[in-house]
């Protein structure tokens, strides 16, 4: 187990993790609505609490999240950003004999290098890559972070990620995470890219849907997918950059015909069963637009009849204008016949 240990100094001085205004804007599109989720206190830390089953553990617990055990080799970030917002994202590790992937950049470079430090303490070394699966700034935003570490003599840590994460990244810290930007591996948009670790192979796949830059890191064995912002797991998803056709596609292209793990953007961990009602979730937005568009009503007029069923009803809705993005970006895809 690795032994909690206290935030340091420059991490713990004045607000934990970024200010507020700093958080708003470094999270872009995608995760200002934690802001809600803090002030709200109703539903607090339930909706990342799921008991770790299938033989997980909790080897880590800290005010900004937990570290839970997938497989040998295989950790998961469960980001509980309520109280401290250095991490404002799930991310992960992967290790093999030779090598360590750091699943995300994270919303703060303080959450990154804690990331990297954990990395370092479960498999005796730093991090070699960091994958950033989106270009959203609570995925991207902590690369300096990263960068600025000084791991042993000889060691190199590359950041990996398609074009458009580059050319759209947005932080509060414009010069430090362009700088980190500029000396990222650009992955090929048109396929897989594989890593071998030394006794395990891990895929990092090109995909479009949550934006028009995720990345998804897959193992096969243990089945286990990082998914990005691909999947939100009891959380309605932000479609604010979303290609809804394409993301329907994608997430049906990561469920597989096995027992799987499924690490969302955020939310608790995913077995493949919640993987089926996230599906549903994104179909039944579907059928509502459809249903808009026939009956030629607007986003908002749609939006005040929208319901889900059961249980998907009970995910957290973050804003009352969640439906209306959701249905628009759908009724516009719709409408335009780009599918």
């Amino acid at each position: 187990m690795i032994p909690p240990r206290p935030p340091s100094d420059s991490a713990s001085a004045g607000p934990r993790g970024p200010d507020r205004r700093s958080f708003l804007r470094t999270t872009g599109g995608c995760l200002a609505q934690l802001a809600v989720l803090q002030a709200s206190g109703l539903v607090g830390r339930d909706l990342f609490a799921a008991e770790p089953g299938g033989g997980r553990t909790v080897l880590q617990e800290v005010p900004w999240g937990r570290i839970e055990r997938v497989a040998d080799g295989v950790w998961a970030l469960i980001s509980t950003p309520l109280e401290d917002r250095r991490t404002l994202c799930n991310g992960g590790i992967v290790a093999g004999s030779d090598g360590v992937v750091l699943i995300e950049a994270f919303g703060s470079p303080e959450g990154a290098a804690w990331m990297a430090e954990q990395a370092r303490a479960l498999t005796g070394r730093w991090p070699d890559h960091v994958l950033v699966t989106h270009y959203h700034g609570d995925h991207s935003s902590g690369l300096p972070g990263l960068t600025s570490l000084d791991p042993a003599p000889g060691a190199r840590m590359t950041a990996h990620t398609l074009e458009r994460t580059r050319e759209t990244a947005t932080s509060s810290d414009q010069t430090a995470l362009l700088r980190a930007l500029e000396t990222v591996t650009l992955l090929p948009p048109d396929r897989e890219t594989v890593l071998d670790l030394g006794g395990r192979r891990v895929r990092l796949v090109p995909r479009m849907g949550h934006t028009g830059s995720d990345v998804t890191l897959e193992i096969d064995d243990p089945s286990v997918v990082f998914c990005g912002d691909l999947l939100w797991h009891r959380f309605f998803p932000n479609y604010v950059d979303a290609r809804p056709g394409a993301l329907t596609r994608a997430v049906a292209a990561l469920t597989r015909d096995r027992a799987t793990t499924y690490v969302p953007g955020h939310g608790p961990l995913a077995d493949s069963g919640e993987m089926e009602l996230y599906r549903r979730l994104l179909d039944e937005v579907e059928a509502q637009a459809r249903a808009a568009v026939a009956a030629g009503r607007t986003p908002e007029e749609a939006a005040a009849s929208f319901r889900l069923s059961d249980p998907l009803s009970e995910w957290f809705l973050f804003s009352d204008a969640y439906p209306e993005r959701a249905l628009g970006a759908w009724m516009r895809e719709l409408e335009s016949g780009d599918r």
